[in-house]
């Protein structure tokens, strides 16, 4: 439902019985309007959690004030009575809902599960709405009241600060989002795509054609968020939307993301650009495969490597000493416990071991400058200029021109660098392919927009890189994750350190044919150990 939706204001009609008794009828046998709070000779205020009568007390006056449409009354059983004031208010006459009933579960200790059935009418239409949430009572910090602690998820799970229900004609008619192939792709069958085909429908629903129905949404009070549909009252007539998504490459990378906690995954056509698959696994429903903003690890010296070459300052069977330790200006910096140092390594041979120290002890030679990073990221791989138009909101990797240690740790993918699995993939498809093609996920014939360009890699450039992640899947760090795909393959894997966790970020990026992957997982580890089998999984799939 778009921003532009239309919700006339009606009051909210609200039940006042809930299984027989209801909580309406608690209401007049209790203490009604007595807050706790001191009087005339009233004892000091409670301290301590609420005991099992208070929580009972407390839940029994805001579900009865609640059901009833006394917003203002069942704020006050809040402990900010603003906030949920405001959206209990909008609870009736925004999103008009009525004859609801609220059925408490059985508390543990001060939280209460509770199931709410009520029914959402508009324009004479109607339609019943069952959801289950839960509240926790705590006691007043000044009052000594127990108090319902507020959060905008008690009044319905989905919604989260500053958002709010709306019930109206859609802004944006329905979209039945297909895959490349004429698939229908469903919230249902790729739970991890919900968010993505919201946002589509943002964006092109009146392209795609169709005509709006009337909803139930939540209004997420960042504007650049679409609308999440909860209830339909009258169906629109969706206009069809073709995406680049592959429908078998989506359900792998659903099934793979799910295996890692905090975990993304894109997929990409390195001869097109096509984005083929976009899977999240993360607590708070972020695209982090599209807008991450982390540190990519050792999958940067990808962009790294390139750069030695393209400089002339080494090549694939060049020097590339891997010494055990290398400092840059007071800063010293290692490598993975265990490995053994070789002061006649190539870069292909530091390259397939992930050795850090080889790439820092390079990144001074002449002609190198602090600009260099920076402009192989932008003028070949097309990365950090913002101007990436994917179909989606995006971010298009960040490799600022930095001094300093940060000059080091950016050449290993640490320092300022900021990278997500759209980037990395990409990167990917660029090294293997020499071209930069920048990935979009809806056609810009669509609606007329202009993809990003950057000119490139030379073709030994390319042919290098490409022939040094086939080493690193076959005989290198990689080997292990890939092992069992066969055909043209290569990868890279990463793990970025991140201050406070005590575990590193895993990253791993790779190819197969004309399918490259990346993924990350926060705190996964090595980029083996969790983004590695995420990237096979989907690599297996694709090819």
């Amino acid at each position: 439902m778009g921003k532009g939706v239309k919700a006339a204001v009606i009051g909210g009609v609200f039940a006042v019985m809930v299984g027989g008794a209801g909580y309406g009828a608690y209401n007049l046998v209790s203490a009604v309007g007595g807050d706790g709070g001191s009087g005339a000779g009233a004892s000091a205020p409670k301290s301590g959690p609420p005991d099992e009568e208070e929580v009972a007390e407390t839940t029994g006056k805001f579900f009865a004030a609640w059901e009833e449409g006394r917003a203002a009354e069942a704020a006050s059983y809040t402990d900010n009575a603003q906030d949920a004031g405001a959206l209990l208010t909008a609870y009736g006459d925004e999103a008009h809902i009525g004859d609801v009933r609220i059925t408490p579960g059985t508390a543990t200790g001060a939280t209460v599960p509770f199931t709410v059935k009520a029914t959402v009418t508009h324009d004479g239409k109607s339609e019943p709405l069952t959801y289950r949430s839960e509240l926790t009572v705590v006691r007043g910090k000044t009052t000594g009241r127990a108090l319902v602690d507020w959060e905008p998820s008690v009044v319905h799970p989905g919604l989260k600060d500053g958002d709010t229900l709306v019930t109206g004609e859609s802004a944006q008619p329905p979209i039945e989002a297909v895959d490349r192939d004429g698939t229908v792709l469903t919230k249902e069958e790729y739970p991890s795509l919900g968010p993505i085909l919201d946002t589509l429908r943002e964006k092109y629903g009146e392209k795609a054609g169709g005509t709006p129905g009337v909803e139930l949404v939540i209004r997420h009070a960042d504007e650049a968020a679409a609308d999440t549909p909860l209830l339909t009252l009258a169906e629109g007539e969706p206009g069809r939307l073709r995406t680049t998504l592959s429908a078998g490459v989506q359900a792998a990378a659903e099934k793979a993301v799910k295996r890692f906690a905090e975990s993304s995954v894109v997929a990409v056509k390195p001869s097109t650009g096509e984005v083929l698959a976009v899977a999240n696994h993360r607590q708070d429903g972020f695209n982090a495969a599209f807008q991450g903003r982390v540190a990519p690890g050792s999958t940067m010296k990808i962009i790294t490597a390139a750069m030695l070459i393209d400089n002339g300052v080494t090549s694939m069977n060049g020097p590339a000493p891997c010494p055990p330790t290398a400092v840059w200006q007071s800063q010293t910096f290692k490598n993975l416990t265990g490995m053994q140092p070789n002061e006649n390594a190539t870069l292909a041979h530091s390259f397939l071991r992930s050795c850090n120290t080889a790439f820092i002890k390079l990144v001074d030679e002449e002609p190198l400058t602090t600009a260099s990073l920076t402009q192989e990221a932008q003028e070949r791989f097309g990365l950090g200029r913002d101007d990436w138009k994917t179909g989606i909101v995006s971010f298009d990797g960040s490799v600022p021109d930095v001094s300093g240690p940060d000059r080091a740790a950016n050449a290993i993918g640490q320092g300022k660098v900021q990278m997500n699995p759209l980037n990395m993939a990409s990167v990917t498809a660029t090294a293997i392919t020499g071209a930069f093609r920048q990935p979009y996920l809806v056609s810009p014939e669509l609606d007329g927009r202009q993809l990003a360009q950057a000119k490139g890699l030379p073709a030994s450039t390319a042919a290098q890189l490409k022939q040094m992640m086939r080493l690193t899947a076959t005989q290198g760090t990689a080997a292990e994750a890939m092992a069992g795909l066969g055909g043209d393959i290569g990868a890279k894997t990463g793990s970025a350190e991140v201050d406070g966790n005590a575990t590193s970020d895993s990253w791993f990026t790779g190819f197969r044919g004309d399918v490259a992957a990346a993924a990350m997982a926060q705190q996964g580890g090595h980029g083996g150990d969790a983004a590695g089998p995420i990237v096979a999984a989907v690599l297996r799939a694709g090819s």
